[in-house]
């Protein structure tokens, strides 16, 4: 009978020890799982908000300098491919795990044709980026470009070199003034893009053309109730403005979902800056949500009413009404919209106004967000919309209410889709709590078991040695 005891409180401590360990594994894979668990705080630049760790593309850009290198950009496999001018630069490339492009031009040289453009006489209607692609500066010019104005132009390009490329382009370059959720004031109607704080009020961040500094702001046309006023903006140079909100129209709960429209809206839980060959995702309230590809960063538009630069430059298409709504991906916030031509039955071009930039300027942050999240690793990934309040990436399932933009309350369920990386400022996206919930009931469970044995054993002893003691 003895010997039966002592079997099971040797089967019971293995068993014991056997679950400490197995919960040790679940819990030790759940952390490690999870994408955007390192880096240091504030790696991102952008104030308050966090942002994605310096992507391998942008790395090896960094390391090797603008004389070897021309720019990086995201396959259409995903793989980070990088320009760069020599064979030695190309193997460094290849060994970090990139894909590596020879071209002819380089960095320094694709920056200086932008210079000397920018420093020509200004042309209207007339835009400007980097395709690291064609290791080219493409030079667009929109149907309001004169004859004599494209000749002027295409001599600038001529004595620059083979590192231009000039394009014509249908339509018009031009602010989109007239959202996810339109905002109204006397000049016209907007988007609202994100809700913002300076850590005591709140304000909603939208583009600077919509309306200069003191333009009232209305949720609906005609209301008599005051959403906000614009206290802050710059345009043109930059393309940004600050609203703030007035006294019971800031965002109550949920300021941090963008609507998506259908009563669905995207959790939005850090800003990053974006990568060339991204897919992205814009909001507004004209045209609602589409997507598209960035194309170019840095990129200079002409705007009849005056030049910006420093823009995101994409496929997504826009119109009127559509300025200042949400450019984001994978749960991150990228860009506001700022203008472009075409429109969403044909197409187009449409340009960004960086919101890290933004933010940076304003010293505001990211609603919901705390100011000291760490950055996340890894360049933002393919690419998917959250619905309800689901986080937009990974296999999150969302359902609830949140206040959106404007004051405008949406219900949604649905699920986040896509690989991309995402911010860790929720517990959900720092461990995979499937995993850690089993981990520790097993380690608890564990534990039990053990002081069990440990004390049956003991009080038998104790038992013992008292009878042996008469």
């Amino acid at each position: 009978m003895r010997h039966a005891r002592r079997t099971a409180r040797r089967i019971t401590r293995l068993a014991a020890v056997g679950g400490l360990l197995c919960g040790s594994l679940l819990v030790t894979h759940a952390l490690a799982s999870e994408p955007g668990a390192t880096g240091t705080s504030g790696a991102s630049g952008v104030s308050g908000v966090s942002g994605p760790s310096v992507p391998v593309g942008e790395r090896l850009v960094a390391q090797l300098g603008t004389s070897r290198t021309a720019g990086s950009w995201l396959g259409a496999d995903g793989r980070t491919v990088v320009a760069v001018t020599d064979a030695d630069a190309a193997a460094d490339v290849r060994r970090a795990g990139a894909r590596s492009e020879v071209v002819r031009h380089s960095m320094r040289d694709l920056r200086s044709a932008a210079a000397t453009l920018r420093a020509a006489p200004r042309v209207a209607g007339t835009a400007w980026a980097m395709d690291y692609g064609s290791n080219e500066v493409v030079v667009r010019a929109d149907s309001t470009v004169s004859a004599a104005a494209w000749s002027r132009l295409a001599g600038v390009a001529k004595a620059i070199g083979a590192s231009v490329r000039m394009e014509r382009t249908p339509g018009t370059f031009t602010p989109r003034v007239d959202g996810a959720v339109p905002i109204f004031a006397s000049g016209g109607r907007c988007s609202a893009g994100f809700d913002v704080t300076d850590g005591r009020d709140a304000f909603l961040l939208t583009a600077g053309h919509c309306g200069p500094v003191g333009t009232t702001w209305f949720a609906r046309p005609g209301d008599a109730t005051t959403l906000g006023t614009t206290v802050s903006g710059r345009f043109p140079g930059n393309d940004f403005s600050l609203v703030r909100y007035e006294d019971g129209a800031a965002p109550r709960a949920q300021g941090d979902v963008v609507a998506i429209g259908g009563g669905r809206g995207v959790r939005i839980t850090g800003a990053a800056d974006p990568v060339v060959g991204q897919r992205v995702f814009r909001s507004g309230s004209t045209t609602g949500l589409h997507s598209g590809r960035v194309t170019g960063l840095n990129a200079t538009v002409n705007y009849p009413e005056g030049t910006v630069t420093g823009l995101i430059q994409t496929t997504v298409c826009a119109e009127p009404g559509d300025s200042g709504g949400p450019l984001f991906a994978d749960g991150l916030a990228l860009g506001l919209t700022s203008g472009g031509n075409g429109n969403c039955d044909a197409g187009g071009t449409t340009f960004f106004q960086p919101v890290g930039a933004a933010m940076n300027a304003l010293g505001v942050r990211l609603t919901g967000t705390s100011g000291d999240d760490g950055p996340e690793a890894g360049a933002p990934g393919g690419g998917g919309t959250g619905t309800g309040v689901g986080t937009g990436t990974g296999a999150d399932t969302g359902a609830g209410t949140g206040t959106n933009m404007g004051g405008a309350t949406n219900t949604g369920t649905g699920t986040g889709t896509g690989t991309g990386t995402g911010p860790i400022a929720a517990l959900s996206r720092v461990v995979n709590t499937r995993s850690v919930g089993p981990g520790l009931l097993v380690i608890g469970g564990s534990l039990i078991a053990l002081v069990a044995a440990r004390s049956i054993r003991s009080s038998r002893r104790g038992r013992r040695a008292w009878t042996s003691g008469v």
